[in-house]
């Protein structure tokens, strides 16, 4: 061993000692290692979160906005069944604002509702002071999912007490209180891997060419891992709604491009459709092309040429379509390409080049 790399140990060690902080070389970290995925059911909400379609939830806060009757509940409860499903010990935390998620919402997706906890809270500082002393409680190899609904519904403690007191005031402490929570949970959310979702509301910006703005200040913009801004098309037969075709904007991610959209179909009768989004990608890529107006073909991945067989869209909607497709190595490829951040963040500087 040389003299350096003795000094470098001992430097090491003595300021390993002199911290008040237990400290350890980033290699050894806990903190630095692959973060813990989740898969949903839903390939496409897996690019959504993670940039690929094997991907899924990581620990962190997740915000999923828009306005009112946009499914971001439905959104939230997806994440909560997938990850429950990961983790048969697994608790979730449901802290309820709004109190309108009906029960069949849960039995829909087959949750375990004995397996979560209902918070009821009226005000951001009693959400606050809850999830940090739950948090404090949460072992390192506890399994525990997060979610609020909504905090885009909550008021501010004074807020409340100015309305008892009939004061017609500006609550201007709210934004701050939220800002003081989520500057709170985050350290705990990454060192105790754990998942909050959050769902939050959006608000239109009063200029030309307004734009939809995540309501609730910039702590809730700075502090989340991912922020989805979801917006709505119907999906109609004839005159008829059927159901709504969802675009999920990624406004921020860690893992994903930003202002990438991802859609996601909902029908009335059977729910999320599990292969939506996934067309729209496949024809962008030429690994399905429509020889003739409402009908489709898979490509051959090794010859590149179309498929004689034809179907009609609502057979793309299966897992027979898709066998061949979405685990081939080409397509995964073309995906994470598409929507996933790059690895990489500095160019090559290499001498030569």
């Amino acid at each position: 061993m040389s003299d350096a790399v003795v000094a470098q140990k001992r430097l090491m060690d003595r300021l390993h000692k002199a911290g008040s902080i237990k400290s350890t070389q980033l290699t050894k970290s806990s903190l630095f290692k692959e973060k813990d995925v989740v898969p949903t059911a839903v390939p496409m909400v897996n690019v959504a979160l993670s940039g690929k379609l094997d991907g899924g939830l990581t620990s962190g806060l997740t915000v999923l906005a828009g306005p009112s009757k946009h499914f971001k509940t439905a959104f939230g409860l997806l994440l909560m069944k997938a990850y429950m499903d990961k983790y048969p010990d697994a608790i979730c935390l449901f802290y309820d604002s709004e109190f309108g998620t009906p029960e069949h919402y849960f039995s829909s997706l087959n949750i375990d509702t004995d397996r979560v906890v209902h918070i009821p809270i009226k005000n951001v500082e009693e959400l606050k002071f809850d999830l940090v002393k739950q948090l404090e409680e949460i072992g390192i190899e506890d399994k525990v999912y997060v979610m609020i609904d909504s905090i885009g519904n909550l008021a501010s403690k004074k807020e409340l007490d100015d309305a008892r007191d009939e004061k017609s005031v500006a609550d201007m402490t709210r934004a701050k209180q939220l800002k003081s929570l989520f500057r709170m949970v985050t350290p705990y959310l990454a060192m105790k891997d754990v998942p909050l979702v959050a769902v939050n509301h959006t608000y239109q910006t009063q200029e030309m060419f307004s734009k939809a703005v995540v309501s609730g200040g910039t702590g809730v913009y700075y502090s989340a891992d991912n922020i989805w801004i979801i917006g709505r098309q119907q999906e109609k037969k004839g005159t008829e709604i059927e159901g709504y075709n969802f675009i999920i904007n990624v406004e921020k991610s860690r893992f994903v491009k930003e202002k990438s959209k991802i859609p996601i179909s909902v029908t009335w009768e059977g729910g999320i459709k599990k292969w939506s989004g996934l067309l729209d990608v496949a024809l962008e890529g030429e690994f399905v092309v429509k020889p003739t107006m409402g009908w489709y073909s898979k490509v051959d991945m090794e010859t590149g040429v179309a498929e004689e067989s034809k179907v009609r869209a609502i057979t793309t909607d299966t897992k027979e379509f898709w066998d061949g497709i979405i685990d081939h190595p080409k397509f995964t490829k073309y995906v994470e390409e598409k929507y996933a951040m790059g690895s990489r963040l500095l160019q090559s500087i290499d001498a030569d080049e």
